[in-house]
């Protein structure tokens, strides 16, 4: 039997597997997810190494399923299905935010757990889904061990006046400070970034992740030096609902003329705003770029104008650029998208080819384009195998 590796990456409403086995590259074995957690009639699929289904379950309109019982049945049918051949070994936990205390991956207990839970302020959307597996499995399985990988843990690099607000000290020493996320993928593109272009990896490179959540990285010899997103993850580029950078006298206003309170603002910047919010259409870049409505067409205006303006700043805090890389759903796949943040670069030395975006790259510059631009897919599950195998080592 080999050892595998159970990747987890926990939502409001879904839980998504993924499962990593046998040789040092961790090959991937099977995902999946269940999704409509504590709504009606939950589901549960998964798919093998092709994408194809291989196993299905729904529950009947009166169930609730909470994260304890997706968890549950998730292992109970891995052990059915697999252990046989693979030996659960570890389960590896995305966790959005690991504050000032935690750079670096760690294993999780009972007390880590607790400390995590006072950052949920801090990303109150993400954080307390993604620390329910981890109790249900602390309760279930309390011998098995996992490891909590941050997305914010890649951007303590950061020099200390990219991580300031100009705030008084004594906030700052508290903890308001730009954090940056989305730092798995960013880690996972820095470390394969030498298979493409090795004059990328050692210089500086500016990674786009654009999708439902997006923001930017510049990278300086695979290390990140400053990043879109701050104290939150509404903060930097518009995204598929959330706002982005807004000038905090905005809020006052709000609250101030127009009596919203903190909840009513919460669900505003998070889930009312972004290509949602201007387009008045949808948050999925797909259906913007195919809608004849003039606002969607604003929306994505207005995404790709914010990305060129960040874009300008990071090759500023970098001093230079040598290469730009896509990722995530937008990058990957919207060439649309691409060519006109290219067509907007051409001053820091884009050269776009067209042929080549449109086919997806994975280099879609021309050959003498003093910038280079890459097309790399992402895999933030694999990252975070990587993690746990290499942590319990």
């Amino acid at each position: 039997m080999t050892d595998a590796i159970v990747v987890l990456n926990a939502g409001s409403s879904s839980l998504k597997f993924s499962v990593f086995a046998g040789a040092d590259d961790l090959p991937f074995v099977v995902g999946g997810q269940v999704s409509g957690l504590y709504t009606a009639a939950p589901r549960f699929v998964a798919k093998d190494t092709g994408g194809n289904a291989i196993a299905e379950k729904r529950w009947d309109a009166e169930a609730r399923l909470d994260h304890h019982g997706a968890i549950g049945h998730i292992v109970e049918w891995l052990r059915a299905t697999y252990g046989h051949e693979h030996h659960l070994s570890a389960v590896g936990h995305r966790v959005v935010h690991g504050g000032m205390d935690f750079a670096a991956p760690v294993r999780v207990d009972g007390d880590i757990v607790t400390r995590l839970e006072k950052l949920i302020p801090l990303a109150p959307l993400h954080q307390p889904h993604n620390l329910a597996p981890i109790r249900a499995l602390l309760q279930q399985a309390p011998g098995l061990p996992q490891v909590a990988c941050f997305d914010t843990a890649m951007h303590r690099s950061n020099p200390a006046l990219a991580q300031m607000f100009a705030l008084p000290k004594a906030l700052s020493d508290a903890g308001v400070r730009r954090y940056g996320f989305h730092g798995l993928s960013y880690e996972y593109i820095a470390s394969v970034l030498p298979r493409f272009d090795e004059r990328a990896a050692r210089g500086k490179t500016v990674v786009l992740h654009l999708g439902n959540g997006a923001s930017m990285c510049a990278l300086d010899a695979g290390r990140s030096v400053a990043s879109t997103m701050g104290f939150t993850a509404v903060d930097g580029l518009p995204m598929g609902t959330r706002c982005g950078a807004l000038d905090p006298g905005v809020i006052l206003y709000l609250m101030d003329e127009h009596g919203m309170d903190t909840r009513a603002v919460e669900k505003l910047i998070y889930s009312q705003s972004g290509l949602l919010g201007v387009s008045g259409v949808s948050s999925d870049m797909r259906e913007l770029l195919a809608s004849d409505q003039p606002q969607a067409r604003v929306a994505v205006d207005l995404f790709v104008y914010r990305i060129g303006r960040e874009l300008g700043s990071l090759a500023a805090a970098l001093g230079g650029l040598d290469a730009i890389v896509f990722t995530a759903g937008i990058g990957e796949r919207a060439s649309a998208v691409r060519e006109r943040i290219c067509a907007q670069a051409a001053w820091l030395g884009v050269t776009l080819d067209p042929e080549a975006n449109a086919g997806g790259g994975p280099r879609i510059s021309t050959p003498d384009s003093r910038t280079a631009a890459w097309v790399i897919p992402t895999n933030e599950e694999l990252m975070i195998a990587r993690h746990t195998r290499d942590l319990l080592a």
